[in-house]
């Protein structure tokens, strides 16, 4: 299989969407918890919970980037594929005139 063909992408389903959220959420809620509850000051506290918003957020900003730079991929791959084709639909040795 070749490398433009492999590139169709089935949608997400509901079902992996919703576990996927609420896996997140119970991790994000228990980390929370685990702050609130650590017997540090608040200073310390303060610290950790900076510590998760910052890595959340690069997080997302990660995965946005990975899906931007695979897209652009795809349409690289398939304007030049386009531009294949047409190159040896011009080049048919086999068309008339080229005898």
């Amino acid at each position: 299989m070749s490398e433009t063909t492999r590139s169709v992408q089935r949608p997400t389903t509901t079902a992996f969407f919703v576990q996927s959220a609420i896996a997140f959420g119970v991790a994000l809620s228990a980390l929370l918890v685990g702050i609130v509850r650590l017997p540090v000051g608040q200073w310390e506290r303060g610290f950790l919970a900076l510590g998760l918003v910052f890595v959340v957020t690069s997080a997302f900003t990660l995965a946005k980037c990975v899906r931007d730079r695979q897209e652009a991929e795809e349409v690289t791959n398939k304007v030049d594929k386009a531009r294949i084709d047409k190159l040896l639909s011009e080049a048919d040795p086999f068309a008339p005139g080229h005898g």
